[in-house]
């Protein structure tokens, strides 16, 4: 079966052009064009208008000066005139014979057969052409008075004066259409360097964008200056440029502290296996003992595959909704009967609230009391407040304390300190890790320093006080 054909583009999307800077030049231009067009016609209407006007006011004292003149006598030869106006006529009413004129319309005809009406003595038009004794080109507005009872009888007398060119209505389309086209030329000439340079950034942007790759996560897009809304997309792709690179700097850390912490164990106890299996005549007591120790050595890695895993989810954004929980009564209920090698006390003030969820704050507690048992020497407090908008639990014990130099380090994943060592030789290291992550999770800080209680270390974690959101 033949795969059915791509339809062809409408005519239009076809030849549309595809660059941003294209389409505003191309708007931009069409919009500048209706709008000189609209403009123009405008400009000539008032300038034609007000043209007509002055020479129909100019040509109308000059007829009016000649009708003065005529009520008390005839013209001997040609009627006396002055610039502007050089064309005068005298015209018999009813048949429009010339009766007087000046030289300049010496043998021509009428000016126009009209004539004013009845109920006005005032009459005015355009002619043209060779009637006025001028080229054919040329224009002229015509203004004519009714004059009866004169020394020649009912008479028109007409007096003309020339039009400018360029009212004409051809050689007017052509100077727009050129002036039209000179104006547009430039404008979309303008508009195109300056689209393109302000676009000149995105660019910049583009290419840069282009050459990252995930071994150069570190690499940012240039930001340029001013604070337009390219410089905020550049600010947005380097802000998502900094997040990318993060996720993928954890991921690989994650990958290479999975794989140093499991290597070992499982390195370990291939070893014991493979000698056990070639141990011709095996002991039954010792295979007891191997047996016994792969439980442990399992056991372990269970342990450490699960604090990755928790670890993982942590750092993936897993849901982070929570309920309301009463931080006294959840410390009194998890620790209050617990039975631990050291003495165990609880400080409480008025009930705090956190939103949480109650699984994984309970995680971190538990993960901060049994670093406090492994190190204290018989007693460990905890103390449980809240300061300026946040709930504060503290966990003190009166152990050796932790150097100033290692306290952020033992938040690090798998860093165990000397004493730790000792004292815990089967820990994986992850357990302060995960209580921060947990702590951050949340909005919240859990640090390490020196307890002014007890004199070893102690651990304080911030939650902020907050209701749950709706929904």
């Amino acid at each position: 079966m033949a795969e059915p054909q791509e339809r062809p583009r409408s005519g239009w999307r076809h030849l549309r052009p595809r660059s941003i800077r294209a389409r505003v030049t191309v708007w931009a231009v069409a919009v500048l064009a209706v709008v000189v067009g609209v403009l123009a016609m405008v400009a000539f209407n008032l300038v034609r208008e007000n043209m007509l006007q002055q020479g129909g006011e100019r040509a109308g004292m000059a007829a009016l000066s000649v009708a003065e003149e005529i009520m008390e006598r005839r013209y001997e030869g040609y009627i006396p005139v002055s610039e502007p106006i050089v064309r005068l006529q005298v015209v018999e009413q009813r048949t429009h014979e010339v009766l007087a004129t000046s030289a300049a319309l010496e043998g021509q005809p009428a000016l126009t057969p009209l004539e004013p009406e009845e109920d006005d003595p005032r009459m005015e038009t355009t002619v043209c052409g060779e009637t006025a004794g001028a080229p054919p080109d040329d224009c002229f507005r015509v203004v004519g008075y009714s004059v009866p009872n004169s020394a020649y009888g009912d008479v028109v007398v007409f007096a003309a004066t020339a039009l400018p060119g360029f009212l004409d209505r051809e050689v007017l389309v052509l100077a727009l259409t050129g002036m039209a086209l000179i104006l547009l030329t430039g404008m979309g000439m303008i508009i195109w360097y300056g689209v393109g340079r302000a676009l000149r950034p995105v660019g910049s942007i583009s290419d840069e964008m282009e050459r990252i790759s995930v071994t150069d996560l570190h690499r940012r897009v240039p930001v340029p200056k001013g604070d337009d809304e390219i410089t905020h997309l550049a600010r947005t792709a380097n802000a998502s440029l900094a997040r990318l690179e993060e996720s993928v700097a954890r991921q690989r850390r994650f990958v290479s502290d999975a794989s140093h912490e499991l290597r070992n164990p499982i390195s370990g106890m291939l070893v014991k296996l493979e000698m056990e299996l070639s141990d011709p005549d095996p002991d039954p007591g010792g295979r007891e003992r191997l047996l016994n120790g792969l439980l442990a050595d399992t056991e372990r890695l269970q342990n450490i595959v699960s604090d990755l895993l928790e670890l993982a989810r942590m750092e993936s954004d897993v849901s982070r909704d929570g309920e309301r929980v009463e931080l006294t009564g959840l410390v009194r209920e998890e620790f209050g009967g617990r039975r631990l090698r050291h003495e165990l006390n609880i400080h409480d003030a008025e009930p705090v609230e956190v939103v949480v969820d109650r699984l994984r704050l309970t995680r971190l507690l538990t993960n901060l009391v049994a670093n406090a048992e492994r190190h204290a020497q018989s007693r460990i407090d905890i103390v449980i407040g809240h300061d300026h908008g946040f709930a504060v639990i503290e966990v003190h014990d009166d152990g050796a304390g932790i150097p100033v130099k290692d306290r952020e380090r033992v938040f690090e994943r798998f860093a165990r300190l000397p004493e730790s060592r000792k004292r815990d030789p089967e820990g994986s290291g992850l357990g302060l890790a995960i209580s921060r992550e947990v702590a951050h999770a949340y909005g919240g800080t859990l640090v390490a320093g020196q307890s002014d209680l007890l004199g070893g270390a102690v651990f304080t974690l911030c939650l902020p006080v907050r209701t749950p959101t709706a929904g």
